[in-house]
Formats: structure tokens, C-alpha cells, sequence
């Protein structure tokens, strides 16, 4: 479903590729080689717009005998990049053509991939088909955009390519009986990067992308793919998911609870993202885990756990102990702690232990959220090392 920034300790999995936000789309899709240390980050292309461009390129040779260099394609909200060419083949009744992407300044693992189309006329009447070559993946569980057995090309990228094959056809006054096969080199392997093997979709890569533009660390990547890991738990029947902000916690509550693989949903710092696809889309059981600081956050109220986008209150820490623990002393040593693993060191050397708390009022965050949805929530907190310290149900 590239590699995530690094949020803390207790890491997330990685993301292919954006179904991203609507941005303003750069003029020419050769954009210089490397990442910008400094200025504005750069936007990038999704192996959706790249398969099209490279279908494109394709099929006019084939049609036509030369390929287009650069080959111009129009994005579903209109804007109309140009691809360089990175290889191009014309055989004996098919034809490829591949483009390396670039994923701008955003750090997805599919960036520098070569994402190549293989096209061929079928026979009248076959209409456009779609398969999966070397590093393309296949649906195998439902609850995705795209049927079990298909290949892992997603519904915007499909209508994207099948609208220029039907204009290059149209125009050469042929039927648009074609089969196109994506491939991309190594994505066997960058799949496992990826959230791929938990939604179910095996041999390789997706074919992503709604605007056919990755805006630089998007948020909106990786809530999508929280919500395709829901509907994958509801379509195979799970009762139980789990929503970590990292590996380590993660870890530590799957082995707690027994839970399959499918059941994990990557939250990350998305609670929010979670929690509101989930009162849409009930499943009965949800586990919240996370680290001390993380789920403090949580308890506080806040949904986006990322510290550029919600910080610990010290005197709220300081307000869970109880009063007659509370000297001044210790609240004000709480109160000017740098980080709430300090706070929950000061506290533990005193005898305090906040980390049940933090959890009920975690949960409780969680509940108001859900705003009365059919989910029952229990939240597990963890420490650095993965021992599980509070449990509340």
C-alpha cells in the first residue's frame, strides 16, 4: 500500500506510494535527479501515473511504430505532465515502454523504480484487460478496490490508462482490444516494505494513485491505507483489529492478544484517521496500543500523535496523581520535565504508576470519538523495550 518518516522508537511500516490530496501539479515530470536539501520539497508521480504515461508510449508504437519522447498524459484533475522515456521496445506484436519514477521529496520506496507497460492486441471483442508482470502484485483477499485474483492495479490508475487507450485507438479508427501488463522490476522485493502483505495482495507492488500526484510526506497515503486494512478485516470476517503506533507496541500487544496478521492496522499517528473510518465502518473489537508518550497524548484528547502536531501537557501528567501523592515537589518536577518519558521516570522512582490511567483515559478518548459506533475499545501502553505496563478495558 515507501519509507515513512521515522516517528519514534516504535516505528511504523512503510507506504507505496500516495492516493493523495489534490495539489498543483509541476510542469515537466523530468524533475532533477536526488532529493532538495533546502526549498520547497518537490512533488512527485504515482506508479498510477507512471504506468499510464508508460502505456501511452507503448501503444503508440505499436500502433504507429514510434514512441513518443516525452509522452504527455492528462491527470484526472487536468493537468497534463511530460515523461521521459527510460527504455522502450518494439518486438513482434507487442510493445514496452518504462518510466522511472519519482516520487518527488516524499520518502516512498517505489522512487527510482522503473514502472514498465507491455501492450498487445487481442482479439475483437476482449475490450481492454489488465495483468500483473515481474513485481506486480494480485488481489487474494476482498475488501479491496479491486477483485480477489486481480491484479493489483487500483480503479483510478485502470480508468486513467483505459481513457488514453481508447483515444490512441479511436484515432487510428480501431476497436480498443488490448491487453496492458505493468511490471515493475524488483517490486517483489520493495513489497515487503510495504503494507502489501497484510491487505492480502501477494507478488509484489500496487498500482496506486487518485490525482497521479504524491505531495511530499502526505499524510493522506497512509490514513488510506489504514482504512483499506478496515475493509479488509470486515470482508474476511475479523472481529478483533489491532491499531498500533509503531512496531514495538504492535509486537507486544499481538502477542498478547493472538491476533492474525490481517487484524493489524498501521495507525501510526493517525488515531483520529482510525477511529472516524471505524464509526462508519464498525468492527466489533478495536485495540489501541502505543507507548507511554503516545498514549498520553490520546488521553489528553489529542487524535494526531505526531510531536510537530500535538505536544504533552506536564500539568495534565501531574494532574493524574493522586493528591495525596502530589506534594509540591513532585508536581513541579513534573511539570517542568522535558518529555513524558522523564515524567514517567520521576513518577515510577516515587511509586507512582500512571500508565493505568493514561490507558482509561485513552480508551475514553477513543469512545467519545466513536461516538456511540459499535466498537468496544480496550487500550494497551507499552514501554520502549515492548512490556506491556497498562491494560484498560
Amino acid at each position: 500500500m515507501t519509507a515513512l518518516p521515522v516517528l519514534s522508537p516504535d516505528v511504523p511500516l512503510a507506504y507505496n506510494d500516495a492516493m493523495n490530496t489534490p495539489a498543483d501539479s509541476p510542469e515537466q515530470a523530468s524533475a532533477p535527479d536526488g532529493r532538495r536539501p533546502g526549498g520547497p520539497l518537490r512533488k512527485g508521480w504515482t506508479t498510477g501515473a507512471c504506468a499510464t504515461a508508460a502505456t501511452k508510449a507503448a501503444l503508440t508504437a505499436l500502433l504507429i511504430g514510434d514512441f513518443p519522447d516525452p509522452v504527455i498524459i492528462t491527470l484526472p484533475r487536468g493537468e497534463t505532465p511530460a515523461f521521459a522515456l527510460a527504455m522502450e521496445r518494439l518486438g513482434d506484436g507487442f510493445a514496452e515502454a518504462g518510466i522511472v519514477k519519482d516520487a518527488g521529496d516524499d520518502p516512498d520506496v517505489t522512487h527510482g523504480a522503473t514502472v514498465i507497460s507491455r501492450v498487445r492486441r487481442l482479439p475483437p471483442g476482449s475490450g481492454i484487460r489488465f495483468a500483473a508482470g515481474d513485481g506486480v502484485g494480485t488481489v487474494t483477499r476482498p475488501g479491496l478496490p479491486i477483485g480477489v485474483g486481480e491484479p493489483a492495479i487500483n480503479p483510478v490508475p485502470r480508468s486513467m490508462m483505459t481513457t488514453e487507450i481508447e483515444a490512441i485507438c479511436a484515432k487510428q479508427g480501431i476497436a480498443a482490444d488490448i491487453e496492458v501488463t505493468i511490471a515493475i522490476p524488483g517490486g517483489t522485493e520493495i513489497a515487503r516494505q510495504t503494507w502489501n502483505p497484510r491487505l492480502g495482495i501477494v507478488g509484489g507492488l500496487s498500482i496506486l494513485g487518485t490525482t497521479g500526484i504524491v505531495n511530499p510526506f502526505s499524510c493522506a497515503a497512509w490514513i488510506h491505507s489504514i482504512h483499506r486494512g478496515i475493509d479488509v478485516a470486515r470482508a474476511i470476517g475479523l472481529t478483533h483489529v489491532l491499531g498500533a503506533t509503531g512496531s514495538t507496541s504492535e509486537n507486544a500487544a499481538q502477542k498478547s492478544l493472538g491476533l492474525p496478521q490481517e487484524a493489524l492496522l498501521d495507525m501510526g499517528d493517525f488515531a483520529g484517521g482510525l477511529l472516524k473510518y471505524l464509526r462508519v465502518h464498525p468492527v466489533p473489537r478495536l485495540t489501541i496500543a502505543g507507548g507511554f508518550a503516545k498514549m498520553a497524548k490520546l488521553a489528553q484528547g489529542a487524535l494526531d500523535l505526531h510531536s510537530s502536531r500535538s505536544q504533552i501537557d506536564m500539568a495534565f501528567l501531574a494532574s493524574l496523581v493522586e493528591k495525596e501523592q502530589l506534594t509540591q515537589s513532585l508536581s513541579d518536577r513534573i511539570q517542568s520535565a522535558n518529555t513524558a518519558l522523564e515524567v514517567h521516570e520521576i513518577t515510577t522512582e516515587n511509586g507512582i504508576d500512571l500508565a493505568p490511567e493514561i490507558a482509561a483515559r485513552a480508551r475514553l478518548t477513543a469512545l467519545d470519538t466513536l461516538r456511540g459506533a459499535p466498537v468496544s475499545v480496550d487500550v494497551i501502553v507499552t514501554d520502549r523495550k515492548g512490556l506491556i505496563l497498562a491494560h484498560a478495558t
